[in-house]
């Protein structure tokens, strides 16, 4: 762990040992047979590796540069005519370094993980409830386009055709290996999203601004990991309302589960069975509970996290999307761009890149420990 006016580079050196370490180990017992028997023990060791892998890779990668660059100047020393190679060979050890250094940088440790996303209509009454589906939208088609699954938990639509609110699971897709999950990305969407437009219920032609929440926790993977009394839960049915099919109506099959210790309430009415509604709403609660419980466990939780807003209030915003100048505006990293109805249809990666970007700079001149 560093220390207050400790040496970064050393540090540095010293977590590079550590994860090297690790990764021999890890290693040592993915090739134990034994280890496969237990199904979930092998999946968390797999994405470990793969999460290590990325730093053996780029500390191998860096040695190689700078025993091309010592080569090469051993070679220059003896014959000039090697010297024109030596800028090229250098540029290639700094970019090297550059990337060994990003990846040792502090990670969140929930970023391969699959997430919930609830998206809740805010300020702006019909038209708030119209905006929360068409960012409900956006982020499905950004998930096709992206290759994770998608499927929705629970929603409550409006009399006009949006979403009082929706919750919806996002996830990658079978076989995927890939070191980050759909959180390393999505974790940057929790907030308050600002709309700007003429909505379809003014006659005036007036621009009006509403707002909508959107609050992203990472799924719990192994239901075991929260433990949740049944003594602490009160779960009421009722008749489901909206569209749904045939049971809607007509059988107490909606569910709302009311963590008593928290206040946490949770409503699914989507499926046509009172189980399967219960099941999709212990799995929304259990991510809450965990990420509430996170949150209180770590004083120094991240700024991503702690920035999102649980209250949907239009000053608290992140991003503003104003359709008559066709402008999405990131107020966290200054993006900005003129192409809303792309990022609308599922374009979203350079918006989400800038915080990427901006999250990479912070990790990187965070002390590392």
């Amino acid at each position: 762990m560093s220390t207050p006016g400790g040496d970064p580079a050393a540090d540095r050196t010293d977590r590079l040992s550590a994860l090297l370490a690790e990764h021999a180990d890890v290693e040592r017992q993915l090739a134990d047979p034994a280890v496969h028997a237990d199904a979930a023990r092998a999946r968390s060791l797999g994405r470990r590796y793969a999460e290590l892998g990325r730093v053996a890779a780029a500390s191998a990668a860096r040695d190689a540069a700078e025993d091309d660059l010592l080569a090469g100047r051993q070679l220059a020393a003896e014959d000039a005519a090697f010297a024109e190679e030596l800028p090229a060979l250098e540029a290639a050890a700094r970019t090297a370094a550059e990337r060994l250094r990003e990846v040792l940088a502090p990670r969140d440790p929930e970023d391969g993980s699959d997430v919930i996303l609830e998206v809740k209509a805010g300020e702006g009454g019909d038209e708030s409830a119209l905006f929360a589906g068409d960012v409900l939208r956006m982020y499905l088609r950004w998930a096709e386009r992206t290759g994770w699954r998608t499927e929705v938990l629970s929603a409550t639509e409006s009399d006009l055709g949006g979403y009082k609110d929706v919750s919806v699971a996002v996830k990658r897709r079978g076989g995927d290996d890939a070191v980050d999950g759909p959180w390393a990305r999505l974790k940057f969407e929790g907030g308050v999203h600002r709309v700007q437009r003429v909505p379809v219920t003014e006659s005036q032609g007036r621009i009006h601004t509403s707002a909508v929440g959107v609050l992203v926790v990472p799924e719990v993977e192994d239901a075991g990991e929260v433990e949740i009394s049944q003594n602490d839960l009160r779960v009421d049915v009722f008749r489901s309302s909206g569209p749904g099919g045939q049971s809607v109506n007509t059988t107490d099959s909606a569910v709302r589960i009311t963590h008593l210790p928290t206040g946490t309430v949770v409503s699914c009415q989507n499926e046509k069975s009172q189980l399967q509604n219960r099941e999709q709403a212990m799995r929304i609660l259990r991510a809450r509970l965990r990420a509430a419980a996170q949150e209180a466990a770590e004083a120094s939780a991240s700024a991503t996290r702690r920035s999102q807003v649980r209250t949907v209030d239009r000053s608290e915003r992140i991003r503003t999307y104003n359709y008559p100048e066709n402008r999405i505006s990131d107020h966290r990293t200054g993006y900005k761009s003129y192409n809303l109805d792309q990022v609308l249809a599922g374009d979203l990666d350079p918006v989400v890149q800038s915080c990427v970007d901006a999250d990479l700079v912070a990790r990187l001149e965070a002390p590392s420990g």
